[in-house]
């Protein structure tokens, strides 16, 4: 039904909450009841300050190093994944680790090493200063270069241009990594690829539905946080796309309300690491002025699941509690009407 206004969001989907970051959210959540706090976690488990805070409420302990976590602590790895050095340190502590590293993640791990064994060069495409970036490029310190942005692919020097291959950061803009990769090729014709997609299916399908509405839309909201790579690169793909004005927030408290002047259709979504009730809030933010009539976007399923960590699931097995968890839907309390 159609609003008397005029006025309508369009609401983006796939959106949210990725199966790796269900993975690693729900491992501290489970480490908390089993072992109790407080529970050490290294960097931010998942780059979101809402999920952060809730953990830390709950009783888990952000810290920025291994040597921050008391001798023989029990330790979750994020799920943006450490290099062996970072093992090592924990090793040398006594910690009882839970690697909550997202299997895409520890994907290119793999891939950086068997290409590190085979004395490959290999481009990391990727932000320099990322945790994913700073624990891939640990793999293999002496063959990897990183390569920031397209521009930079000019600085790039390698040993042999026959022996030459390029990875990346999962959480990427598509089109962005492309365009690196094809400046790359012009230098190193022969520059192979990774066997598989590095950039993850989460990503991928969140920014092409943010493509799908932006054309539509005079303003699309990226509910997500700072430091989210896959969150900041939903703007700049709304941009692209074609809508005329797109913010990041973190909450709905952030809004302006004069970003809504002379808009009639907001496209709304939220990058993967960002529960849905960020997203629940922003919508009724937007229907209390005038946009209640809610369309999804929708333009793919995701049934995805990841297991929780091993160590994890090995303790719960033997304390008699099934690790199996329910998967954390994408739901919204609002009448939502499919386009």
């Amino acid at each position: 039904m159609t609003s008397p206004t005029g006025k309508r969001v369009l609401l983006a989907a796939p959106r949210g909450y990725c199966a790796g970051v269900d993975r690693a959210v729900i491992a501290v959540e489970k480490a908390l009841e089993h072992y109790g706090a407080p529970v050490y976690v290294r960097k931010e488990i998942v780059h979101n300050k809402y999920v952060v805070e809730s953990l830390s409420d709950k009783g888990a302990v952000f810290v920025e190093e291994t040597d921050e976590v008391p001798e023989g602590a029990r330790v979750v790895f994020s799920a943006h994944g450490v290099s062996p050095a970072v093992h090592e340190a924990a090793a040398q502590r006594n910690l009882q680790t839970i690697d909550a590293t997202c299997p895409l993640v520890t994907k290119v791990h793999k891939e950086a090493v068997r290409f590190a064994a085979d004395d490959y060069d290999i481009l990391l495409i990727g932000h320099e200063g990322h945790e994913e970036v700073e624990g891939t490029a640990g793999e293999a310190p002496d063959h990897v270069q990183i390569v920031n942005s397209p521009d930079d692919a000019a600085n790039v020097t390698v040993r042999d241009p026959e022996k030459v291959v390029w990875i990346s950061q999962t959480t990427l803009s598509v089109d962005e990594t492309m365009e690196t990769v094809d400046r790359l090729r012009e230098r190193f014709p022969t520059l192979q690829n990774p066997p598989s997609d590095d950039i993850c299916y989460a990503t991928q399908n969140r920014q092409v539905a943010v493509k799908k509405l932006a054309p539509e839309c005079e303003l699309v909201i990226v509910v997500g946080s700072a430091n989210s790579s896959n969150s900041v690169r939903l703007v700049e793909v709304a941009l692209g796309a074609g809508a005329d004005a797109s913010y990041r927030i973190d909450r709905a408290q952030e809004m302006d309300e004069s970003w809504l002047d002379g808009v009639t259709t907001v496209g709304v979504t939220s990058g993967a690491s960002v529960p849905e009730i960020l997203v629940n809030d922003v919508l009724a933010y937007l229907a209390e002025r005038g946009y209640g009539e809610v369309q999804e976007v929708r333009t793919a399923t995701e049934d995805l699941m990841f297991s929780l960590p091993k160590e994890l699931r090995a303790d719960l097995k033997a304390a008699g509690n099934a690790p199996a968890r329910p998967r954390r839907e994408n739901r919204t309390s609002l009448s939502v009407e499919p386009v």
